[in-house]
């Protein structure tokens, strides 16, 4: 799953990465260390200027509220717990499947966390029963540096509580889609710890290598099987973990010194 990432990359850095036609600087966002779910994002996506004379669409870089609300929402409540949207059915879910035909984006990021649990509180979470709480965080990022660029969907929501001309009429949010992880070793890996992302984790957030970016982002590609071929898993072997503070574990806690590579586990803690 993805419940918590890391998005330093600023605007002009994300422009030249994606190519992207139109930002705001109003909408810049301050470096974030600990993205939580509800949280204002950056999203990258292809869609029409509004009030445009022409159709096109334009790669455009957005500010998105993290925790997807589908259109035929009442209330806006269910959006914190819809944060990660599952490849594998994607396209068959009443709440993702409009936004993942027309509506799909990509939420970059420098990686995510995820904390290790021992393999029965694993096998738990598989299941679905509950499980221990977390333990020692590993950060999960692009072994080359690279952005790591989430398949993402967004949706547009009406609160038709406020008139038209309220700010806060239009709530525009996303989700990340998640595919299994992988169980093949890591481009590198602590000497004490897990080697493959599946030892962190039975799911991980979809990373888009750049050849499928605009594909992806084509609003123009509907047909769900083509879609759907887009949601392979990348090439096994572009990403490291290493474990980082537990400070990471409060969302109150916010800067880089959450991304600094311990040495090991801190003590008390799994692996």
């Amino acid at each position: 799953m993805c419940g918590r990432y890391a998005a330093s990359r600023g605007p002009e850095d994300l422009a030249e990465v994606f190519e992207i036609e139109k930002w705001e600087p109003q909408e810049t966002l301050e470096p974030d260390y600990n993205v939580a779910p509800t949280k204002e994002v950056y999203a990258v996506l292809d869609r029409p200027l509004k009030d445009a004379p022409d159709p096109k669409p334009v790669r455009q870089l957005r500010r998105l509220k993290w925790g997807l609300v589908p259109s035929w929402a009442k209330t806006p409540e269910g959006g914190a717990r819809m944060i990660n949207a599952r490849a594998e059915t994607v396209h068959e879910k009443p709440s993702y499947r409009r936004a993942f035909a027309t509506r799909r984006c990509i939420l970059p990021a420098d990686g995510y966390y995820e904390w290790v649990t021992g393999k029965e509180e694993r096998d738990l979470e598989v299941e679905g029963r509950r499980k221990r709480p977390r333990k020692q965080p590993y950060f999960v990022t692009p072994a080359d540096g690279s952005v790591f660029a989430m398949a993402g969907l967004y949706e547009f929501w009406r609160d038709r509580t406020l008139p038209d001309d309220h700010p806060g009429a239009w709530w525009v949010t996303c989700s990340v889609i998640t595919t299994e992880a992988e169980a093949t070793p890591l481009a590198a890996a602590p000497p004490e710890g897990p080697h493959a992302l599946a030892d962190i984790h039975p799911r991980m957030p979809l990373m888009l290598t750049p050849d499928r970016w605009d594909a992806w982002l084509d609003p123009a590609r509907t047909d769900p099987d083509e879609l759907t071929s887009l949601l392979t898993p990348p090439p096994a072997g572009l990403m490291r973990a290493f474990p980082v503070s537990t400070a990471v574990s409060n969302v109150r806690n916010n800067g880089p010194e959450l991304l600094k590579e311990l040495d090991g586990p801190e003590e008390g803690t799994l692996f």
